[in-house]
């Protein structure tokens, strides 16, 4: 499954992988744009697919993923990153959204101040434990430091979650360039969050797009739009996915409109993969 062999740009000093044909990475330019909460709701979208899923918190230092789950676990990321325990030994059942959890812990030192090797054994694992399931939703630190980088050309697809907030577009952007610097670009689809209407979320879109068009030649496809929806806040607060405290609400069908985007993705990457081996 894990068998894509990734060289990157050797001017970005970005070391020879595999890529995951079922990881799907979700980053942002920045904080504040609703990134966990939609790792959150992707994950259990693609659970009440019928899929085994794997959410892997991947934002250390600010990880709140088992905060917004109300989990309170008693091995996560940090003892996998000091060589207490592998990867596979942190793994937690959430059975309430049908899928599995790789807690980070928020506070503790950024993954992107890791040793080198170190982040690259904590990777290699991802992948062996990636063969275990259908899926693995990677929730990624803000910004553009190496091991999101890293972490996104390891995935299969990276949703790129933006807003319509000025910010918010230009570091969607920067996170683009520097990815397109290092030959990942053709692997990044957008997300718009928090949109006030379809049309308003288009215009976001068209927005990212027209300055990847004329800077970089690029045209990133957009995944979907979440809508602006009081059910979100109101599910964070009670520690519980939006599609099990309000199923039926407008984030909730945009969620579950790209989980099966997302998935159609996924299974490309597997059939290309399959051809190539």
């Amino acid at each position: 499954m894990n068998d894509s062999i990734i060289q990157a740009n050797p001017t970005t000093a970005m070391p020879t992988f595999r890529r995951a044909t079922n990881l799907l990475a979700v980053a942002s330019g920045k904080g504040g744009v609703g990134k966990t909460w939609f790792s959150i709701t992707m994950a259990n979208a693609l659970a009440r697919m019928g899929k085994k899923v794997l959410l892997f918190d991947g934002d250390l230092g600010l990880a709140n993923v088992d905060v917004q789950l109300g989990l309170m676990p008693r091995r996560d990321l940090n003892d996998v990153i000091r060589g207490r325990l592998s990867l596979d030994k942190v793994i937690q059942e959430f059975e309430e959204g049908g899928f599995d959890v790789v807690a980070g812990r928020s506070g503790q030192a950024s993954l992107s101040s890791l040793p080198s090797q170190r982040l690259a054994h904590l990777r290699d694992q991802l992948l062996e434990v990636a063969d275990n399931y259908d899926i693995v939703v990677a929730d990624l630190g803000a910004g553009v430091d190496r091991t999101v980088r890293m972490l996104s050309a390891t995935a299969a697809r990276t949703m790129l979650i933006t807003t319509d907030e000025p910010t918010s577009l230009t570091d969607a952007y920067a996170f683009i360039k520097l990815g397109h610097a290092a030959g990942m670009s053709k692997n990044v689809s957008i997300v718009v969050n928090m949109a006030s209407s379809d049309t308003e979320g288009e215009k976001t879109y068209k927005t990212l797009l027209k300055a990847c068009e004329n800077f970089l030649r690029l045209s990133p496809p957009l995944a979907g739009m979440v809508r602006v929806d009081p059910k979100v806040k109101e599910s964070i607060r009670h520690q519980t996915p939006i599609l099990i405290r309000s199923p039926n609400t407008q984030a909730s069908e945009d969620v579950e409109r790209i989980a099966r985007y997302a998935w159609q993705v996924i299974s490309e990457a597997r059939r290309t993969a399959a051809v190539s081996a």
